[in-house]
C-alpha cells in the first residue's frame, strides 16, 4: 500500500512537472511571436508581389516556391510533395436575363468552379428556393429542362430549423431533378460576387453554374412571381491535368519519430482576389508556427509536419494527394492527429472532432489563460466537411484546430469573393492565431498519451452518422458504407 501511494505521488509530481514545462515553453512561444512574428509582413509581401494563388496557375507555382523558400530561410527541413490532378480555371462568361429572348439584359455574374468547358444555354428560370430536396419534391417535373435559381444559404423567412448544404451539394440536387443550369444567389449585400466549386467530386459537372449578387438575385426572384424570366448563359473554361506541390516542413520527434502530428491548411486561393483571408491568414500562420519552432529550437516527442496544401479550393486536391501518398508509403498509420487552419483567426479556444480531448485541451488552455486572459479557453467538439481536415477524418484520424475567433474587419462577406484582399487582415489577431496554435501543437506533440486513436471502419461510420454527415457524404459519393 505504501509503495502504491509513493508511486502515485511520483506520477503526480512528474505530471505536474510536465505541465510546468509546457507552461514555460508556452511563455517562450508567446514572447517570440509577439516580438518576432513574420506572418503579417510575409502575407503582405505575397499578396502585393504574387497576388492570387490559384492551383495550377503561374501564380500558384510562384506561391509554392515562395512558401518553400521562406521555410528554408527559417532553417526548416522542407520538401515539396508534387501531385498531378485534373483541375479547373475560368475563362469567359456572359449572362443575360429578361422576360423576352429578343431583349435580354446583361447581368454581372461569375462562373462557379467545375462548370463545363463550354456552355451556351438559353432557358427558363425556375425558383428553387433554398435548393434543398424539399424545394423540389413538391413538384419535381417543373425543374426538368429549366435553370434553377438557388439561394446560397437559408432564405429569410424560411421555417425555423431549415438546414442548408454546400453549393456543390445544392448543385448536385438540381442536376438530379433535371435542371439544365444553376444560378446561385450570393448572400452578401452590395453586389459582391463569390466563386467556389459546385462539384461534389472535383470533376466537371454536366450543367453550367454561376453566381449573381444578392440584390440582382432577390429582384429576379420577385419578377418570377409575376412573369417568366429567360436566361442566356455562355461560358468557356479550362479543365485538364495540372501539376501542383504541397509544401511540407518536418520537425522530427525525439522519442516517437514515427508518430506524426500534421498541422495543415491550404496555401491556394481562388483568382478573383488575392485570398488574404481565404486562406492567407491560415497558411501564413502555419509558416510562422514553423518559424517559431525553429527559432526556439523546440523539441517534441512526436514528429510535427507543417503542411501547406494546394488545390483545396478545387476539391481538397492537395490533402487527398497527401493521404494517397501516405497510403502508398504505408505511413498513414503514423498520423495520430491533424490540426487544420482554414480562415482561422484570433481563436479563443480549441476545437476537435473528438470530445475525449476536452480534458487535455482545456488543461493546456488554462496555461494559456495565465499568459493572456484574451484567450477564453473555449472548447468545441464536432465535425464538418469541405476543408483539408476532411480526407484525414475520413480515414478515422482525429482532427482539430482553433475555435471561437472571428474573422477580422468584417471580412466574412468577402469569402471567396472579389473583395478578399490584404487590407482586411489584422496583425495582432494573426499573431494570436500563431501563438495559441503553436502552443497547442507543441503540447499535442509532447503529451505522454493522446487519449484518442484512429477510428476503425464501424466506429467511424457511427461517428459520421452522429455528426449528421451521412447525407452530404452520400451526395458526394463518399459514403462507403451500406
Amino acid at each position: 500500500m505504501k509503495y502504491i501511494f509513493s508511486t502515485a505521488l511520483i506520477c503526480s509530481a512528474l505530471f505536474a512537472n510536465a505541465q510546468d514545462q509546457f507552461g514555460n515553453v508556452f511563455k517562450n512561444i508567446n514572447n517570440d511571436v509577439q516580438q518576432n512574428s513574420k506572418a503579417y509582413q510575409t502575407l503582405k509581401y505575397e499578396t502585393e508581389t504574387i497576388g492570387h494563388r490559384l492551383t495550377g496557375s503561374v501564380n500558384g507555382a510562384k506561391a509554392e516556391q515562395y512558401a518553400y523558400d521562406l521555410l528554408k530561410s527559417y532553417g526548416c527541413e522542407v520538401k515539396f510533395q508534387p501531385f498531378e490532378v485534373e483541375s479547373w480555371a475560368r475563362k469567359t462568361i456572359l449572362v443575360e436575363i429578361g422576360a423576352d429572348k429578343s431583349n435580354l439584359a446583361k447581368m454581372k455574374a461569375v462562373t462557379l468552379a467545375h462548370s463545363p468547358v463550354n456552355a451556351d444555354l438559353i432557358g427558363e428560370i425556375v425558383d428553387a428556393g433554398n435548393g434543398m430536396e424539399a424545394d423540389y419534391q413538391a413538384d419535381p417535373a417543373k425543374f426538368k429542362g429549366k435553370i434553377a435559381l438557388i439561394y446560397l444559404g437559408v432564405l429569410p423567412g424560411s421555417p425555423a430549423g431549415t438546414k442548408s448544404l454546400h453549393r456543390s451539394e445544392k448543385t448536385a440536387i438540381a442536376t438530379k431533378y433535371g435542371a439544365t443550369g444553376v444560378i446561385i444567389i450570393n448572400t452578401v449585400k452590395n453586389g459582391v460576387l463569390l466563386t467556389g466549386t459546385t462539384s461534389v467530386t472535383g470533376k466537371l459537372i454536366p450543367i453550367p453554374a454561376i453566381c449573381i449578387g444578392l440584390e440582382d438575385g432577390m429582384a429576379l426572384k420577385e419578377k418570377l412571381k409575376s412573369q417568366t424570366q429567360i436566361a442566356h448563359i455562355a461560358m468557356t473554361n479550362f479543365s485538364g491535368f495540372i501539376k501542383a506541390r504541397n509544401v511540407v516542413a518536418t520537425f522530427k520527434g525525439a522519442e516517437l519519430p514515427k508518430d506524426k502530428i500534421v498541422v495543415g491548411g491550404h496555401l491556394d486561393s481562388w483568382d478573383l482576389a488575392t485570398g488574404a483571408i481565404d486562406n492567407g491568414i491560415g497558411a501564413f500562420a502555419i509558416m510562422d508556427m514553423a518559424r517559431t519552432f525553429k527559432k526556439l529550437n523546440l523539441k517534441t516527442k512526436r514528429t510535427v509536419e507543417f503542411v501547406l496544401f494546394m488545390g483545396e479550393e478545387q476539391g481538397l486536391l492537395g490533402s487527398k494527394a497527401y493521404i494517397e501518398q501516405a497510403k502508398k508509403d504505408k505511413s498513414l498509420n503514423q498520423v495520430k492527429f491533424m490540426l487544420n487552419y482554414d480562415m482561422t483567426n484570433d481563436p479563443k479556444g480549441f476545437s476537435t472532432s473528438r470530445g475525449e480531448m476536452k480534458e487535455l485541451f482545456t488543461a493546456w488552455g488554462d496555461d494559456i489563460v495565465k499568459i493572456d486572459t484574451g484567450f477564453k479557453n473555449l472548447f468545441n467538439a464536432g465535425a464538418g466537411l469541405h476543408s483539408d481536415h476532411q480526407p484525414f477524418m475520413l480515414e478515422g484520424i482525429p482532427t482539430g484546430g482553433g475555435f471561437g475567433g472571428k474573422l477580422p474587419n468584417n471580412s466574412g462577406p468577402f469569402y471567396h469573393s472579389d473583395g478578399d484582399s490584404f487590407n482586411l487582415v489584422d496583425e495582432q489577431e494573426l499573431k494570436n492565431t500563431v501563438r495559441y496554435s503553436a502552443m497547442l501543437t507543441y503540447a499535442l506533440a509532447n503529451t505522454p498519451k493522446i487519449p484518442v486513436s484512429v477510428q476503425g471502419e464501424e466506429e467511424l461510420k457511427t461517428f459520421l452518422e452522429s455528426q449528421n454527415l451521412k447525407e452530404p457524404l452520400s451526395i458526394a459519393g463518399e459514403w462507403r458504407w451500406k
